[in-house]
């Protein structure tokens, strides 16, 4: 799967790291692995249990692990998560990120969570905006969201958890890199009084790309503080982003393969183009025991966002007047979050749990349209006067209500079933429409068999059947009539074995799925705008496996292998004013083959050192499977030192400089965002 080039790189790397832990050997002493891994409160039962407990394909990547690799990014954090790849970049500027989960890679397929919190809302998740600094831990569901979390999510969860406030843990970091990127951030314990417990993290980020006319620069600062009473528990925490980007451009395609008559890295935006956001955050809830040993829990956040764009995309792949058109939006949505529930304790062997929630979604966007001339090598960007009447409108209301309800019952010793059941009552009004309303039923029933069972050395069967309903994206176009689209549906099949062996010290787990679709909403182009609309029955399936190894000296391996076949079933597509059957083709973007392997020396004092290797199988870039983009890998490898006090560290992102299409582009027709070129961080962090 490799090249012969990378292969010897990898090579390469590898023999560093282990000279890494070999030298490690002399300065510090061994560290057992783990034999008992401690429960974290994962996303799928809202209470803490180990991954290996649930029956589901869950994983989770601690902070330490994240700060060892030099995670700054999502695509950094979840470099070897299991079947999950991240285009970095995208519509939504260069600080963001498109995930794939399951072989579907979709902005708004997946949910991502931010301490408890729906991070988007009822609308797309905010993933340029979510915050990698001091975070505890980061877990990850594959497949439909729980029925705790409802109407949101089909492929997968990513749950992103903040040190707690209780912490007194103090950082201070700077670094700098390519193409004058550079930062710093601070971790702080804040004085309070003796019941709460404050802590402040702050963060501003300047990232800058090979292309001169792209970067981003973020500033961003998380306040949390609780107060532990007892078993009584309350938080509060503010989040504050203000992102200002400077778009890229999507490679425009010509037929089978991207056009050679567009430079890598041309900007064609117009000058002084931006994709900017200003968001803030407030979230607070509790915890608190009541009658009969239960436990009722409250969360409810409240989110402003404000966001303005300008900027344009190629249209005519020719030096010919116009041949460019841009959009200037201005939108605001505000979100609410409400969330309470109560879970009972084990009664017979069975523990209930049982809640309702609520989203609801507001926005409203304002927007001009206009075309532009801009040279096709991009050699300057052209100079347009920002249109001073917003004559075009895009409103959406959305009000996403839920009840649920969920039990485990453990019959025996080595077997259990769990299962949940949620009613969904969503209503939502595009700008001065009528109110479309949907009232459905969702859940899921799972098992989990141990097979052999020694200490905790383990070998365990699971088995998961779900139902999911979510009423269609909305991402504020300006595009007329575009009207409220059919909810998407689907029904997902998956189960596997997770294996624990060695104390400890080695963790496998292989699954297999099936998700049937209805209604999934794709992209489209109307008038040189980005639109949606509904892509029929498609068909998902795949076998993930991954492996890990703790072991002595503080290293850490682990490895992923992902087989994904996304098809249409039944999916017809106007193509130049001809109705295309697409039943039988590849899923676009989706790659068959993905695979990683890492390895990293993480002691608490002396030499670090970690390197990343990804695959990507061939994909199609369109629906009717006409352009295959090749294979690629990509490396990532850094080096540091540790002390008690301090941490120097040199990473390399991209270190084969792999420039591939990695996400298409919902707003420029048959274009496509390629990876990032090669970078070089280097950094300090000292802790006092």
């Amino acid at each position: 799967m490799l090249s012969g080039r990378a292969a010897r790189s990898v090579s390469f790397v590898l023999a560093v790291l282990l000279a890494a832990a070999t030298q490690s050997t002399a300065q510090v002493q061994p560290q057992t692995p783990p034999v008992n891994l401690p429960p974290v409160e994962v996303v799928a039962t809202r209470r803490p249990e180990a991954p290996h407990d649930v029956p589901a394909s869950i994983e989770v990547i601690s902070g330490n692990d994240l700060r060892a690799r030099g995670a700054k990014s999502l695509k950094d954090a979840l470099a070897l998560a299991t079947g999950v790849a991240i285009a970095p970049g995208g519509d939504a500027g260069p600080a963001s990120a498109v995930p794939e989960f399951w072989g579907l890679r979709e902005f708004d397929a997946f949910l991502l969570v931010v301490d408890g919190v729906p991070w988007g809302g009822a609308l797309n998740p905010a993933v340029s905006t979510v915050s990698l600094r001091d975070v505890e831990r980061i877990e990850i569901l594959r497949g439909p969201a729980p029925v705790t979390y409802g109407a949101t999510s089909f492929v997968g969860v990513i749950h992103v958890v903040h040190t707690a406030a209780a912490a007194n843990l103090r950082y201070v970091e700077a670094h700098g890199g390519s193409f004058g990127s550079g930062g710093g951030a601070l971790d702080v314990a804040v004085p309070s009084g003796e019941s709460w417990k404050s802590r402040l993290s702050g963060d501003f980020d300047r990232e800058g790309f090979r292309d001169t006319h792209t970067s981003y620069s973020r500033g961003h600062s998380l306040w949390r503080t609780a107060k532990v009473d007892g078993e009584r528990l309350t938080w509060i925490s503010a989040d504050l982003n203000v992102l200002r980007q400077d778009p890229a451009s999507p490679h425009p395609r010509e037929g089978a393969s991207l056009s050679s008559a567009v430079p890598l890295d041309a900007n064609h935006n117009p000058a002084g183009a931006y994709v900017n956001e200003n968001r803030i955050a407030l979230i607070g809830g509790f915890e608190r025991p009541i009658r009969d040993e239960a436990t009722w829990g409250t969360t409810a956040s409240y989110t402003f966002s404000r966001q303005r764009m300008f900027r344009g995309f190629l249209t005519d792949i020719s030096n010919t007047p116009n041949n460019a058109a841009g959009f200037k939006e201005k939108i605001d949505i505000n979100n609410v979050y409400a969330d309470s529930h109560v879970i009972w304790p084990v009664f017979s062997r069975v523990r209930f749990m049982t809640g309702a929630d609520a989203l609801f979604a507001s926005g409203e966007a304002r927007g001009a349209t206009f075309t532009y001339t801009v040279p096709l090598d991009g050699s300057s960007q052209a100079p347009v006067a920002e249109p001073a009447s917003l004559d075009k409108d895009a409103g959406d209301e959305r009000r996403f209500l839920g009840a649920y309800t969920s039990a485990e019952w453990q019959p025996a010793s080595r077997f259990s079933l769990s299962g949940g059941l949620r009613f969904n009552a969503t209503s939502e009004r595009r700008g001065e429409g009528e109110e479309v309303t949907h009232n459905r039923l969702s859940g899921g029933l799972g098992a989990m068999l141990g097979v052999w069972e020694q200490g905790v050395n383990h070998v365990r069967l699971f088995a998961n059947y779900r139902t999911t309903f979510k009423p269609a994206a909305f991402d504020f176009s300006l595009a007329e009539n575009e009207g409220v689209l059919d909810p998407e549906t689907s029904r997902s099949y998956d189960g596997g074995l997770k294996l624990r062996a060695m104390e400890g010290r080695i963790d496998f787990e292989a699954s297999a799925f099936r998700m049937d679709f209805e209604n999934l909403v794709t992209s489209t182009i109307v008038n040189n705008l980005p639109a949606l609309i509904n892509a029929g029955k498609t068909r998902f399936k795949g076998v993930e496996v991954a492996t890990e190894l703790r072991l002595p000296y503080a290293t850490y391996a682990r490895a992923t292998y992902s087989f994904h076949d996304g098809r249409f079933v039944d999916f017809v597509q106007d193509f130049g004013g001809v109705p295309t059957q697409l039943a039988g083709n590849r899923f676009e973007m989706s790659a068959r083959h993905l695979a990683s392997a890492g390895l990293t020396v993480a002691p608490e004092h002396g030499l670090i050192a970690n390197a990343t290797v990804n695959y990507t199988g061939d994909r199609y870039l369109d629906k009717r499977n006409t352009a295959v983009a090749p294979a690629f890998s990509t490396i990532d490898a850094g080096v540091g030192y540790r002390t008690r006090r301090a941490e120097l560290r040199l990473d390399g992102r991209n270190l084969s400089n792999r420039r591939d299409a990695v996400a298409e582009s919902e707003f420029g027709d048959a274009q496509y965002y390629r990876m990032p070129a090669r970078t070089i961080r280097t950094g300090v962090v000292l802790s006092y």
